[in-house]
């Protein structure tokens, strides 16, 4: 039971980490379509802290 647990716990951190990379990317692209560079490094240093 407990083992079940862990893994569904790593599975849904798992899937929470992808979707957060996931919505950086698309501020990703949003800043560099506009330009913003300064908000492209600090979305970019989040997106390493998550990797």
């Amino acid at each position: 039971m407990l083992r079940l647990r862990r893994k569904s716990q790593q599975h849904a951190a798992r899937a929470h980490r992808d979707t957060l990379l996931k919505v950086l990317e698309r501020r990703m692209e949003s800043a560099r379509e506009k330009g913003d560079n300064q908000l492209l490094r600090q979305l970019e240093a989040e997106a390493q802290y998550l990797r």
